[in-house]
């Protein structure tokens, strides 16, 4: 049975008025998006028709899932609100702090040890507050949210880009910073700007060595890494019925690379057997019993230009696989002209390393169909030319595979069965390497792969595809290899051909696990202390950010300008810096590490203005906070770009940034520095970001009549005397500048919780 199961009966026992109210409303028909959107407005039934990519709506979330990197710093605001207990099903997942070094059992080990403090913190939280706490070992937040929580039709939010994953079991599920969470878990409205809507329809069906990554690595090409921001993609057609459920996760999993606010798939047969498949029959049964409400209506589908706001169609029959990157998820190449791109552009031919699993290609069918791959260099003697690991995104999918005996064929190969964590996928991976700077090539079958995300070397050329290409090119160990046509020498001299792959969807003998890992929180934990020491190095309890004083901010002093892509890596690096998610004074000492300074084109180097000496960003913000001195960020396209981490607003501000001011953002990020009391604007006019010199004093010269709608100006100070006058957009309702004034919007959370 289910988790929570009487919350889904009530989700869809309002679901058919809320939706047949907002259709008289709208007078159309609607998208799968706009049913569920409608259906979780937190002031009940729909009144209002809200206008795509420009309303602020209040909504209320079925559920929360945080996994423990980020629920450090979600769980500490969160014990500042005042409140008993989490007021929707929540929950915490231990799957970030794992180092992948030996495998799996030694790795599991070693990292339990290293951040017992952390995890017991985290177990004590959620079983003072209500909330279900899964072990370390049990499995990546996304794969055992879609095993045991997902619903067709709900509404989630998660501390994690890749909360879309669920968008795979038709929910809506959008990654958020840590302090939505907490307005969730408090029983306050949770806000989103409508979302705009991208169609994606699927015909005719894949084939051969097609998967459904293959969709997703397409659209990413086809969008870019903004492409989808401010937008939910809606996958529709008969190709997309043909898809796996969890084939269906790994597309919307990967929704979060082109910066959709989620991605969604209309409830159909395949996702019913994954839910009967995962013992959830009566999940599946009420979902029977309300399945139109769970899809989009069929005038839209006929008709999708005229309800969408852009539409993408992909003929699956025709869709070749894909390899994308090197540094980016959007450059997408089809693998029919990748060798000729590899050649072109001198990347490192050689590949080091196979890496497949992690959050985004860890199923049943994923590994079989990979494992169909291995068994072939087993049985046509073939050397694995490159390094093999398997990631297992749970500890039920890892135990029924093995069960099975898939982990076996990888192992027989050489391969290196990890923990069920994400490891080397968001940088936890102690890689063998004896040149940790040298150029080099890897593959995987993750979701992200910007510079020195999996390895901490700016020369690794990270490529990501399917699990079955991944394995097919770590066996060949050459980027150049094409497993549809291209041979390969075996060991006794022979030319052999790889077979496409083959997998099965869910396991004939059913999913078997001996513990799942899943801990249950205590029916009243009035009594439980929770302990954090003052000397700790990796736990902080957090002191409230000061309110706004009402005055104009004058004497900014510009910290950096960011050049290019700067994503919250770069703000806030993963990695080794995962050990003080829950320090704030600490981890701010990566702040801003990887950004390139536009000034002199190099990372963690900037002019401290009150010495004229360079030095690092983190040691020169340090410094103009210890005279009082207010700050600037300056930034590129997208700037916040990748991870859900709301470390990458809380440091800077912790620090004494009080405003980025940028060309764009990334949705994520924005609202993450609005949560935090910052100012997150806009240049009117993106030619003005060639006008903040190095030395510039900047002031706000009219923020005492900041106001929704209305751009603020900026004074530049130039070192010789001269100035320039800007101005700067921004995308402030009221009660986000309510948010500005009291410092942060948990310090508004607790001023009306001491009421």
């Amino acid at each position: 049975m289910a988790f929570d199961i009487n919350m889904i009966k009530a989700a869809y026992a309002r679901m058919g008025n809320r939706i047949d109210a907002a259709k008289t409303l709208l007078g159309k028909p609607m998208t799968l998006a706009e049913k569920i959107l409608y259906a979780h407005l937190f002031n009940g039934e729909p009144d209002t028709v809200y206008e795509r990519g420009k309303s602020y709506v209040d909504f209320a979330p079925d559920r929360v899932a945080m996994q423990d990197a980020t629920a450090q710093m979600a769980l500490l605001q969160f014990m500042q609100a005042g409140k008993e207990k989490a007021a929707v099903p929540s929950t915490v997942h231990c799957d970030h702090l794992i180092l992948a070094k030996e495998g799996a059992s030694a790795d599991l080990k070693n990292s339990i040890s290293a951040s017992q403090e952390v995890f017991d913190f985290l177990a004590s939280v959620s079983n003072k507050y209500g909330i279900g706490f899964w072990k370390p070992g049990a499995g990546i937040i996304h794969q055992v949210i879609l095993e045991n929580y997902a619903f067709p039709g709900g509404m989630m939010i998660g501390t994690d880009s890749h909360t879309v994953n669920a968008g795979g079991l038709g929910m809506v599920a959008i990654g958020v910073g840590g302090a939505d969470a907490v307005d969730v878990m408090a029983g306050m409205p949770w806000e989103l700007k409508f979302p705009k809507l991208i169609g994606v329809k699927l015909t005719g069906k894949m084939n051969g060595w097609t998967s459904a990554k293959d969709v997703i690595l397409k659209v990413a090409g086809i969008l870019t890494v903004k492409g989808g921001t401010g937008a939910i993609v809606e996958y529709f057609g008969e190709g997309a019925e043909s898809i796996s459920c969890t084939g269906k996760g790994t597309i919307c999993n990967m929704g979060a690379e082109i910066g959709a606010t989620t991605s969604t798939f209309g409830y159909d047969e395949r996702m019913e057997s994954y839910l009967r498949g995962t013992d959830r029959g009566d999940v599946a049964d009420l979902a029977n019993a309300v399945k139109e409400h769970l899809t989009g209506d069929p005038e839209v589908y006929a008709n999708p230009e005229q309800y969408f706001d852009q539409v993408i169609e992909i003929n699956l029959s025709e869709l070749e696989p894909h390899i994308n990157g090197p540094y980016t998820p959007d450059r997408a190449t089809p693998i029919s002209k990748f060798a000729e791109e590899v050649k072109k552009n001198r990347w490192p031919q050689v590949l080091e390393v196979g890496l497949i699993g992690s959050c985004t290609n860890s199923s049943y069918e994923d590994i079989s169909r990979a494992a169909s791959v291995a068994q072939q260099a087993i049985d046509k003697n073939l050397k694995v030319r490159s390094e093999y690991t398997i990631t297992p995104g749970s500890e039920m999918v890892r135990y029924t595979v093995d069960r099975d005996g898939y982990l076996e064929v990888f192992e027989k190969i050489g391969g290196v069965v990890l923990a069920n964590a994400c490891g080397p996928c968001i940088g936890q991976w102690a890689r063998h390497t004896t040149d940790p700077d040298k150029k080099n090539s890897i593959i995987t079958s993750f979701n992200r792969n910007f510079a020195k995300r999996n390895d901490g070397n700016p020369n690794t050329h990270s490529f990501v595809a399917s699990p079955e290409i991944v394995t097919a090119m770590a066996i060949a160990g050459d980027m150049t290899f094409n497993p549809l046509k291209d041979t390969l020498v075996n060991e006794n001299g022979e030319t052999v051909h790889l077979d496409q792959p083959h997998g099965i969807e869910l396991p004939v003998k059913g999913f078997d696990v001996d513990d799942p890992g899943y801990v249950a929180p205590a029916e009243d934990g009035s009594g439980i202390e929770v302990i954090v020491r003052p000397d700790s190095k990796r736990l902080q309890l957090l002191t409230p950010f000061k309110p706004w004083d009402g005055e104009n901010l004058k004497g900014l002093k510009v910290l950096i300008k960011a050049e290019g892509k700067c994503t919250t890596d770069h703000i806030s690096m993963a990695g080794p810096w995962l050990r003080f998610r829950g320090h704030l004074d600490n981890i701010s000492d990566n702040t801003l590490t990887g950004a390139i300074n536009a000034y002199n084109k190099e990372t963690n180097s900037v002019k401290n203005q009150l010495s004229g000496q360079y030095g690092p960003v983190p040691e020169t913000q340090r410094a103009y906070r210890e005279e009082g001195i207010s700050t600037i960020v300056i930034g590129d396209h997208n700037y916040g770009e990748g991870s859900s981490r709301e470390h990458a607003a809380m440091q800077p501000r912790h620090l004494g940034v009080r405003v980025v001011l940028v060309k764009s953002f990334a949705r994520i990020h924005e609202t993450n520095l609005k949560k935090q009391g910052m100012l997150a604007l806009v240049f009117h006019n993106e030619a003005d970001y060639d006008k903040i010199q190095e030395d510039d004093t900047i002031d706000i010269i009219d923020l005492n009549s900041f106001a929704p709608d209305k751009p603020l100006t900026l004074l530049l100070h130039h070192a010789d005397g001269s100035e320039d006058t800007i101005i700067a957009n921004h995308t402030y309702n009221q009660a986000q500048i309510d948010w500005f004034k009291a410092g942060s919007a948990l310090n508004l959370i607790k001023a009306k919780e001491s009421k």
